[in-house]
């Protein structure tokens, strides 16, 4: 199996690219895609988002919260999913659709159904594969924590930084959702109560912890977004 960081996600990559013209053709047809990302701070997981239509800016969303706002998460939000990391499959495979019919956010799948990865490839070194999926618009219009997020919400005013503020949160909705189905991927008998406690405190952590960020940086007198952070 590739050990290097960028190994595995590169052996994936060519293989996807190396498929027979037939297959990625279909693809085409049905505007199926794949990308790819990896969390920056270890070697696997590697994600890979399939999505449908021609435009990937929702699985881009997906893969910024891998690759750039786990890094920007507090220490402990990380350690607390390190031993999951560690014993998830080398690959993740995350179905992106836009809702499901049960209304869920997302599902652990028990049996790999993404045809490029339903069964073993040499490519992938003997590493295993995972398999879940996740409701994007589902995920848009949930409120993870219902309190905390109106509260925050209601401190911007209209200004540069809110729409900043609303793509931030989806994002660590969608990453506190992967680690979520991850978390029962490698631990399928923990109770749901305690796979979710764990998600929705990452979720909470984060999203506090980049609202505080801000309010340190960010000039005031400048930019009125967080204008009300911090007054009753």
């Amino acid at each position: 199996m590739p050990s290097d960081h960028a190994g595995l996600a590169q052996a994936v990559a060519n293989y996807l690219r190396s498929r027979p013209w037939a297959a990625r053709w279909l693809e085409g047809m049905v505007c199926r895609g794949y990308l790819l990302a990896t969390f920056p701070d270890r070697p696997q997981p590697v994600v890979v988002i399939a999505y449908r239509g021609r435009s990937p800016a929702r699985a881009e969303q997906v893969a910024h919260a891998v690759e750039h706002d786990w890094m920007e998460t507090p220490a402990p939000c990380r350690e607390a999913y390190s031993d999951i990391l560690e014993r998830a499959p080398g690959i993740v495979v995350v179905q992106l659709r836009r809702k499901n019919v049960c209304g869920c956010l997302g599902h652990r799948h028990v049996v790999v159904k993404e045809i490029p990865f339903a069964e073993p490839h040499e490519a992938f070194g003997g590493a295993g594969v995972g398999e879940m999926d996740i409701a994007y618009d589902r995920v848009e219009s949930w409120l993870a924590q219902p309190l905390m997020d109106i509260a925050l919400d209601t401190q911007f005013v209209a200004g540069s930084r809110r729409q900043e503020f609303h793509d931030q949160q989806l994002r660590f909705r969608l990453l506190s959702i992967l680690l979520h189905e991850t978390h029962h991927m490698v631990a399928p008998q923990a109770p749901e109560d305690v796979v979710r406690e764990r998600s929705l405190t990452f979720y909470r952590e984060a999203l506090v912890n980049y609202v505080e960020t801000a309010r340190a940086t960010m000039s005031f007198t400048i930019d009125r977004s967080f204008s009300r952070l911090g007054k009753e």
